[in-house]
């Protein structure tokens, strides 16, 4: 007896996981709600049911609702026709003309006007492969989705409809009142309507162009991080950088890593690797290698300084820019260096402060500030400030010198024609005579006007008594002909627009 009593029992362990399977199997089996009519058709398949009529079908928590299906009850497998409705719960609802559900799969595979709807999203397509498992549909042949003011377009595509993400690959477009996108590849999240770009991407709005082949926009808030060859575009300003941070509603951005700012009104480019600004009023600042650039029909003007800063004035015409610690600049004409620097484009001056050297051709002029005048691009006079002096090299051991409390020199086709000197007027200058230097002239006066042509001395005029001597070249030792504060700075001169960067 009680070897009959252990048989039974190993035979009931042996057969329960069987048996629990069969139970398992039969809840997973595609169960028959309603149907106006069933047929059987051997002939079609042995296990073929033919529902006709207002169909209902259930598996699981999936409700199926179409006009006609065939029902494969060995493969759990459902055709339905016409009409076709799945939902579940009350988040997915799918419609379309033709379903092919794989019961064992939770495979939905819909064809021809198929619409996917949940809480947040509408999907429209032709071919939608739907993973029941997953919660993921995935289309192969050109979808398109209404979200909100957005209406998203794709040739292939997916949407998860647990995280609401939708998956864009191939001709990506995105819709909306106030812009448009263009992408290669994209994600967009329905919930917080951001869209992550994974290829090149342009996102086109009324006032503004972007582009990028990496990042993200946040379609609700208009705020961009825009990442690889990003470029942002606003009315007459354009901002390049290996990444850029941009509010549009506040016209905000942070650009960073070979940041180029660029006026396309006024021929101006601003460099660096890091850079802030506002849209309006317009202004910015520049630091880490800062440089900037006018252009000219003839040459440019290069300038470089630890920070640059600009701001356009109530007008919205005019523009300035100041240049902060270390700042060097260079042009085929004249050449400067200087602590700090401020550029009016209103008035095209120049202005340059603590220790300010200009270098001319041959001329180096010095002052305690110095204003250079442009026009058209070119110096056209300067203003020197206090301590004004200016020395040109007339061999490797003389120098020539003017000095005085306040100058002013005139320019013409670049070359300097004429100084004005006014209070306490000192002069050193060497005379020749057929490329020969014959004396040394020495002279004080309060006031004095300096010719020169062909970039030599030509002519002196002191306008008040003057107190000078004129004596031979070798009767005093060159080293002994130094006006008080002479200063030879060339080692500091930029020779080129690669020097400006070069302090020391």
């Amino acid at each position: 007896m009680k070897n009959i009593i252990r048989y039974i029992f190993f035979v009931f362990v042996a057969i329960l996981p069987f048996t629990q399977g069969m139970a398992q199997k039969k809840k997973a089996e595609i169960q028959i709600i309603h149907s106006n009519t069933l047929e059987y058709n051997e002939k079609l398949a042995p296990d073929l049911k033919k529902l006709i009529g207002e169909v209902e079908l259930q598996h699981k928590d999936v409700f199926m609702f179409c006009d006609s299906a065939y029902l494969y009850d060995n493969q759990n497998l459902v055709e339905a026709f016409s009409n076709v409705y799945i939902r579940r719960g009350d988040t997915l609802h799918l419609y379309g003309d033709f379903l092919r559900y794989k019961g064992d799969e939770k495979l939905a595979i819909i064809r021809h006007n198929v619409t996917l709807i949940d809480n947040e999203a509408e999907l429209n397509t032709e071919f939608l492969d739907y993973d029941l498992n997953t919660d993921i549909g995935y289309y192969f042949n050109g979808g398109t989705i209404l979200s909100d003011e957005n209406t998203l377009s794709s040739i292939l595509g997916s949407y998860n409809t647990i995280l609401k993400e939708f998956h864009f690959k191939d001709s990506v477009v995105i819709l909306n009142p106030d812009y448009t996108i263009l992408s290669d590849t994209m994600e967009y999240n329905t919930v917080s309507e951001i869209s992550y770009f994974f290829g090149p991407t342009e996102i086109i709005g009324d006032s503004s162009y972007l582009y990028c082949e990496d990042g993200w926009y946040n379609t609700k808030t208009d705020i961009s991080k825009l990442k690889i060859h990003a470029l942002v575009k606003s009315k007459n300003q354009i901002v390049k950088g290996d990444s850029i941070y941009y509010e549009k509603i506040n016209g905000y951005g942070k650009a960073y890593g070979n940041v180029e700012l660029t006026d396309t009104l006024k021929d101006m480019i601003v460099k660096g690797n890091f850079s802030e600004y506002f849209e309006q009023p317009e202004s910015f600042f520049v630091t880490d290698s800062a440089v900037f650039i006018q252009i000219t029909s003839t040459d440019s003007l290069f300038v470089h300084a630890d920070t640059l800063r600009s701001y356009k004035d109530s007008t919205e015409k005019y523009r300035t820019v100041s240049a902060y610690y270390h700042c060097k600049m260079y042009k085929d004409d004249f050449q400067a260096k200087c602590d700090s620097m401020v550029y009016s484009l209103r008035d095209s001056v120049i202005r340059m402060y603590n220790d300010p050297i200009l270098w001319s051709d041959k001329n180096q002029i010095t002052a305690d500030s110095i204003a250079i005048f442009t026009k058209d691009g070119h110096a056209d006079h300067l203003e020197m400030y206090n301590n004004a002096f200016i020395i040109t090299m007339e061999d490797s051991i003389r120098f020539n010198q003017i000095k005085g409390k306040n100058m002013i020199a005139f320019f013409k086709d670049d070359n300097l024609y004429r100084i004005n000197v006014t209070g306490n007027g000192e002069t050193i200058y060497y005379t020749s005579d057929e490329g020969e230097t014959v004396g040394v002239n020495q002279a004080l006066c309060s006031d004095i006007i300096i010719y020169l042509e062909n970039k030599e001395i030509s002519k002196i005029s002191f306008l008040v008594k003057p107190d000078g001597i004129m004596t031979p070249p070798d009767d005093e030792n060159p080293e002994n002909l130094r006006l008080d504060g002479f200063s030879w700075l060339e080692l500091f001169r930029p020779l080129n627009k690669w020097d400006i960067f070069i302090w020391e």
